[in-house]
């Protein structure tokens, strides 16, 4: 797609390698891929095109069990670039719904707001008790979905999934960390604690002494990220 959209095709983002854009009636979005420098086209040659990464990625989640955008088709366009159809997944990301949707101070939105973080926190350590890293989790790349009293998650913009097995401290670091970027007006250490914690439950490979570690040093992590620049 170019400066010109199709009818009824919104663009969702641009950038000078990736640009989304989505048809909302017939519940597709498009993904187009660009090569970031020759090296990462030379790399592609061997591990696989970004498109090709989530495209893989996707069902590798999706045959674990894990909600993944399903591929609808894809295919390559002259210079190189590669796009990706996919199904529209339901939901908003994490950050819509803990900035917007759960903001007031109602027993109601504040029991729900718990247990979508205990609910996350569950979510995000099965995939990492399955071997997944999602290398980007932003809190907006985690869709959140309630049905019948249930939240319901699912991943996107997944092409830097890996599968290691056991997987390595500093990568589960670098996903904890990411997904705790929010500001402390959003997201409090008591509901911080509150993720973590259910998140730590799922860890069985991780004595309670690294969870802890972990979770300690994502959360002063994140902290630091958020600090403004002097």
């Amino acid at each position: 797609m170019e400066d010109s959209l199709p009818d009824h095709w919104q663009r969702v983002s641009r950038s000078a390698f990736t640009q989304v854009a989505v048809h909302r009636e017939l519940g597709l979005y498009y993904k187009e891929f660009r090569a970031r420098s020759p090296a990462a086209a030379l790399r592609a040659l061997t591990k696989g095109s970004r498109a090709t990464r989530a495209r893989m990625s996707g069902d590798a989640l999706l045959l674990a069990g894990i909600d993944a955008p399903e591929t609808v088709f894809w295919g390559e366009l002259p210079g190189g670039r590669e796009y990706v159809f996919s199904a529209a997944a339901p939901g908003n990301g994490v950050g819509h719904w803990l900035r917007d949707n759960l903001v007031d101070k109602s027993s109601e939105s504040l029991q729900l707001r718990r247990q979508l973080l205990q609910a996350l926190g569950t979510f995000v350590g099965r995939l990492h008790a399955t071997g997944f890293i999602h290398g980007n989790l932003q809190p907006d790349h985690v869709l959140v979905a309630l049905a019948q009293e249930q939240f319901r998650f699912t991943l996107i913009d997944n092409e830097r999934v890996t599968k290691k097995t056991p997987v390595p401290g500093k990568l589960l670091l670098r996903d904890l960390t990411q997904l705790n970027t929010l500001p402390r007006a959003v997201l409090s250490r008591a509901d911080r604690l509150r993720f973590f914690r259910a998140w730590q439950r799922q860890m069985r490979d991780l004595s309670p002494m690294e969870a802890k570690i972990l979770a300690a040093e994502a959360y002063h992590k994140s902290l630091r990220r958020r600090r403004p620049k002097r």
